[in-house]
């Protein structure tokens, strides 16, 4: 799977012209944050959110691992105030 993944993530930054490399272990860490603590849709809006917050700072690998940090703690106090979705509900 990470081959699959590193060239998947090769051929999408290639098509959408973007010479970037992100932390992708912590967007995916925030993806399950999300998606576990908030909604299992909430993970690809998340992340989008983070990248178009990122893209809005200096768009950077720094600028989007602050905003995935932010997204993150976000997430996890979401959570404990909350509580998790049920496993079975998308929405």
């Amino acid at each position: 799977m990470d081959d699959v993944l590193k060239e998947w993530m090769a051929a999408l930054k290639a098509g959408l012209g973007i010479d970037l490399d992100v932390d992708q272990a912590l967007l995916l860490a925030l993806a399950g944050d999300a998606a576990h603590g908030v909604a299992r849709p909430a993970a690809p809006l998340t992340t989008f959110l983070v990248g178009y917050a990122a893209g809005q700072a200096d768009g950077g690998p720094d600028a989007v691992a602050a905003a995935a940090r932010r997204a993150g703690a976000m997430a996890a106090r979401w959570a404990a105030e909350t509580g998790p979705e049920p496993t079975s509900g998308t929405g």
